[in-house]
């Protein structure tokens, strides 16, 4: 038997562990990376597995590329809304809330491991930034939906705060082991990091979506791989022009997610199986190489630090931050305690055993230590603060399940399958009901194993599968028609125009959309408007607005004296 026969089995062995332990975080109110790391600890030498793994180098190679996926990721299911909504408050925690935090924290571990000040920072550089991995992770699978500006600053400040963090280290160690002087050497360093990282994701990834949208791949699989070599692509050149790979792959990530490309969800759906598989193989192999009973000789001194980063340098890095940009008392609370350490500082920590620093070992051994108190602690107790603090919402109202069969290449639609759940609004309404959006069209209907045509007085059921063509502008709006929500809400909706037809009833808007208009139920739009204009003395033409109830109601397509579209736009608050 050869030894990759034997990789390849103990790597299947450990990868299905890892799966089945995401199942078992849920129930054990613990993040994922504990127990994948747990698992790693296990099948190591001093574990039950007897796996000896002594590589600082290779697990430093996995590890960077697991989190260059995993960012990837990240950025791809980033919003640009969200990212101009907290971009002051979130990059400044990634930039000086990491300063202060690594100051604060550095400190206290030269007075508590007896280490000389400047070993002492550099510990605290490596534990100075939150992790992306563990953030998505928990505030994506926590159960838990707390509110949008709160996530996006967690989300944004743990994606884009590892470049400080790598900077801050290496130039530490540049300082310790190669005599490099302190000032404006590492000034230049910070610049060209942060200046060809941003450059390099940008452009990257603009240059992404203009070839993804005009080449034409013999096989349609080969387009979520092509994208994931983008990202790569991003990071590798902005590494090798001494930039931060980790920021250029991040927002390379986040301008191809937000721009329009053919195969779009299936590409979104395999980097999410890809991301969970490094965040896996990452937590894994960092596992293996730790000696755990290593970290019983540091546990005291570990707990403390752990203590001074969570309750004293966390909390001190944030409060002036989101102070300064009019944070309430309890979301700055949470964002403090929300600083979860997961893969990125274990990664970080073994540069200085890959740089020769003396006391590298006491140094690696701590850091995982401390990680392993913030993921645990921290991690599992997210939803219970977060609800003490009172800031959890109700989950926003979504379909029972979507999938997007296909995107349309150069034409402006989509494709996507909609399943009615058994409380879905739209169970056992007729089709013709659904005010769905001018243009939209449901072009199949499946029932178990019948195929059903459908008619404006088709009655739908729970489990019935929609297909729907769609313009991706309107797919918010198809979302809350199919929503497994009872009720609509109306301030759910997007801040643009409706277009519905002009036989749309008031009853039919309210159930959809949850917009409510003070008339009969079985009032259409075209007479409502009629109505509403007849009383102002105004003639019926294109491009009249009328407003009721908060709403504007606009005509914009008519057929001799019979209104066909009709536009609604609910008035801003």
């Amino acid at each position: 038997m050869f030894l990759i026969d034997q990789l390849i089995l103990l790597a299947a062995i450990l990868i299905l562990f890892g799966i089945a332990s995401s199942k078992l975080s849920a129930r054990l109110g613990l993040p994922v990376l504990v127990l994948f790391l747990l698992i790693g600890m296990l099948a190591g030498d001093a574990g039950i597995g007897g796996v000896s793994f002594n590589s600082p180098g290779a697990a430093h190679a996995l590890g960077t590329l697991a989190l260059a996926i995993i960012l990837f990721d990240g950025g791809l299911q980033t919003p640009t809304a969200s990212i101009k909504k907290v971009w002051k408050p979130a990059s400044l925690l990634a930039t000086l809330g990491v300063l202060i935090t690594a100051a604060v924290t550095g400190v206290a571990a030269a007075y508590v491991l007896d280490l000389p000040i400047m070993e002492g920072l550099l510990l605290g550089a490596i534990v100075g930034s939150t992790d992306a991995a563990a953030v998505f992770s928990l505030l994506r699978n926590a159960g838990i939906h707390i509110r949008e500006r709160l996530k996006a600053t967690l989300e944004i400040e743990s994606a884009s705060n590892d470049p400080m963090a790598i900077f801050l280290t290496v130039g530490l160690l540049e300082i310790l082991v190669n005599d490099m002087e302190p000032g404006v050497g590492l000034l230049q360093m910070f610049l060209l990091q942060m200046g060809v990282g941003a450059a390099v994701g940008l452009g990257v990834g603009w240059a992404s979506v203009q070839i993804i949208n005009r080449i034409h791949l013999v096989a349609s699989g080969l387009y979520p791989v092509m994208v994931a070599a983008c990202g790569l692509l991003a990071f590798g050149l902005a590494a090798n022009l001494n930039g931060s790979g980790f920021l250029a792959i991040f927002l390379a990530g986040v301008v191809i997610g937000n721009s329009r490309f053919v195969f779009q969800r299936s590409t979104f759906l395999f980097h999410d199986g890809l991301a969970w598989l490094s965040q896996i193989t990452m937590f894994v192999v960092l596992g293996l190489l730790i000696n755990p009973p290593s970290l019983f000789e540091v546990w005291l001194e570990g707990l403390v630090i752990a203590a001074v980063l969570v309750l004293v340098a966390r909390p001190l890095a944030v409060v002036p931050i989101l102070a300064l940009f009019g944070f309430k008392k309890a979301e700055i609370a949470l964002v403090s305690w929300v600083g979860l350490r997961g893969s990125v500082p274990i990664i970080l920590a073994i540069f200085p055993l890959m740089f020769g620093l003396p006391g590298a070992e006491l140094i690696f051994n701590v850091v995982f230590f401390v990680v392993l108190i913030s993921a645990t602690i921290q991690g599992s107790t997210l939803p219970w603060v977060a609800r003490k603090l009172g800031l959890t919402e109700k989950p926003p109202a979504t379909p029972a399940a979507t999938l997007e069969i296909t995107a349309l290449g150069d034409v402006d639609a989509d494709i996507v399958e909609y399943t009615l759940g058994a409380n879905g609004r739209a169970v056992g309404r007729r089709l013709s009901q659904m005010a769905l959006p001018d243009g939209t069209v449901v072009a199949m209907i499946t029932r178990k194993s019948l195929v059903i045509p459908p008619r404006g007085s088709t009655a739908l059921q729970a489990g019935d599968h929609l297909f729907v063509v769609l313009r991706p502008e309107t797919r918010p709006f198809v979302d809350s028609v199919f929503s497994q929500a009872l009720e609509a809400a109306r301030n759910e909706l997007p801040s643009r125009e409706l277009r519905l037809k002009g036989s749309t009833t008031v009853d039919d808007i309210r159930s959809s959309y949850g917009i409510i208009l003070a008339a009969d139920d079985l009032l259409t739009l075209e007479a409502l408007v009629r109505q509403t204009m007849s009383e102002e003395l105004r003639e019926v033409q294109i491009g009249t607005s009328v407003t009721l109830d908060g709403v504007i109601l606009t005509v914009r397509d008519m057929i001799d004296a019979r209104i066909v579209t009709i536009g609604l736009i609910p008035e801003p608050n």
